[in-house]
């Protein structure tokens, strides 16, 4: 009878597996081995999130998000309240507002902005992201998630 660490050793056949499922084994150079002895594909042609968005930037965006879930009324929405749905056009007109703030802060001209740059930014953020997403729901022609 193999030992445990043997029967982890030993090259299982996936297409026999319980699950019925047919993988294409990877060549050997395909795999990364880590010390522990886990075994992983290589990341090589794969989407790489962690590099691609900063926490410090995503932290920041989520205070500004916070801060505005707080409406005029005093009343507070839910956070993914924009994906119900908010026309284009709107998000085009508030992208220009934050994006001319941003502009006015570039050309050193920030005492005549309507909002700090941090803030603009975020708003250039949100706007961009809302407005995308309303471009890939029609892309998919599907209803957004539904709100709590």
């Amino acid at each position: 009878m193999a030992s445990y660490t043997q029967e982890l050793e030993r090259p299982t056949n996936p297409k026999n597996d319980a699950t019925g499922v047919s993988f294409d084994a990877l060549p050997p150079s395909e795999i990364r081995a880590f010390e522990t002895g886990a075994t992983r594909d290589t990341d090589d042609g794969k989407h790489d999130p962690e590099g691609f968005l900063s926490p410090l930037v995503v932290h920041r965006y989520n205070e500004y998000m916070h801060k505005n879930r707080v409406q005029k009324d005093g009343s507070v929405r839910t956070s993914c309240n924009w994906t119900r749905g908010i026309p284009k056009e709107a998000y085009m007109k508030s992208l220009w507002r934050h994006f001319l703030d941003v502009w006015t802060h570039h050309r050193n001209f920030g005492y005549k902005s309507k909002e700090p740059l941090e803030e603009a930014l975020c708003g250039v953020i949100f706007n961009s992201m809302g407005m995308l997403y309303e471009v890939l729901k029609e892309k998919e022609k599907q209803p957004g998630p539904q709100v709590r």
